[in-house]
């Protein structure tokens, strides 16, 4: 009855901070909630008895994705009107197009993992783990290769916005 309650309670929190960052207009203020809603999830994975994802949680994403979200947010002056110049050598073609490459390749990653599991999965299901991190480990290599590559790129991806953003500035 008692985890019921906190795991309830922590949702509740959980769900305020998600609302509080998409509604609030100062940008420091939305990215400080963020913190809080982090925060809140790394709770609730204690609750959930999962420590590793837990300080995983804080570690990366409370440091340093919000860090990360932070620069950015001082890099960036968001009071300043938008830009009315258009870069001559700007491809706008050649990004869709690889966007669109990008988006079928996973379609066929997707599909071709449904249609036919790998043998790694049931490999790692034979492998005995001793704790919560090499279980971790074994899951996000084996099972979520293809999501743990999906976030790698769009991590990569926000990096190269961020510093294309704040080279424009310099």
């Amino acid at each position: 009855m008692g985890e019921a309650i906190a795991f309830y309670t922590l949702a509740a929190f959980i769900l305020t901070f998600a609302i509080l960052v998409v509604t609030t207009k100062n940008t420091v203020h939305s990215v400080l909630f963020l913190v809080l809603d982090f925060l809140g999830v790394a709770a609730l994975y204690v609750l959930l008895s999962a420590e590793f994802v837990a300080v995983i949680q804080v570690l990366v994403y409370a440091g340093g994705i919000v860090v990360l979200y932070l620069f950015v947010v001082m890099l960036v002056n968001l009071q300043r009107p938008p830009e009315t110049y258009q870069d001559p050598n700007r491809r706008a073609k050649l990004g869709w197009a690889l966007s669109i490459a990008v988006l079928v390749e996973l379609i066929v990653i997707s599909t071709l993992a449904y249609v036919r599991p790998s043998p790694v999965t049931a490999a790692a299901a034979a492998i005995p783990v001793s704790g919560n991190s090499e279980e971790v480990g074994w899951m996000l290599y084996t099972s979520y290769l293809i999501p743990f590559e999906v976030a790698s790129i769009l991590l990569l991806v926000a990096m190269i916005g961020a510093i294309v953003l704040a080279k424009r500035e310099l």
